[in-house]
């Protein structure tokens, strides 16, 4: 017989984690799990537009690491569970790509709006999913034991997805679009 996708069992608004507590679907931890599944489906947009073999690659190992993420988040506090980790070195990949990519870039001197070309505003998308993730996960923090890592590595991806945006733009040679401030009358 083949696997049912459905179970029925979410009918009544709860949902289940890993370790069988069961949580209504509201609940800032199912929130914050579910925008990083969120943010993975974008990253997984972006990775199908980048030609970028390179790029391509470290999209996957974020997807990767997202996953991690999300299955710390899934598990229940209350209950001694293994779960996957996120490590240092995680966070240092992409500190290190964010300087590499920073190196090639012209220097940033003002804000810049989102666009510029279809790739771009993707990788833009991403980043204010991610910018949302983290918030869940530090509102999730306020109740709940997380592991800062997670926040961390959040925190870090949304810079990561910023600089690859402009490194994307630079590629596809389309223009950085520059916020214009209006002055007051």
């Amino acid at each position: 017989m083949a696997f049912k996708i459905y179970t029925k069992t979410g009918d009544q608004g709860e949902t289940g984690l890993f370790g069988g507590k069961r949580l209504p679907k509201s609940h800032i931890r199912i929130e914050s799990y579910g925008t990083v599944d969120e943010l993975n489906a974008y990253i997984g947009l972006l990775r199908d537009v980048i030609t970028n073999s390179e790029q391509r690659s470290l999209l996957k190992e974020i997807q990767n690491r997202l996953f991690t993420i999300g299955a710390n988040l899934a598990s229940d506090p209350d209950k001694n569970m293994t779960t996957p980790d996120i490590l240092e070195t995680d966070i240092t990949l992409l500190e290190g790509e964010i300087d590499r990519m920073n190196e090639h870039l012209p220097a940033l001197k003002n804000f810049v709006l989102p666009g510029g070309h279809t790739t771009v505003s993707y990788c833009h998308l991403a980043r204010c999913v991610c910018r949302r993730a983290e918030r869940a996960v530090v509102a999730l923090s306020l109740t709940d034991p997380v592991d800062a890592i997670l926040i961390r590595y959040l925190n870090r991806l949304s810079d990561y997805l910023f600089v690859l945006g402009r490194q994307l733009g630079q590629d596809l040679g389309a223009e950085e679009v520059i916020w214009e401030t209006r002055s007051k009358k």
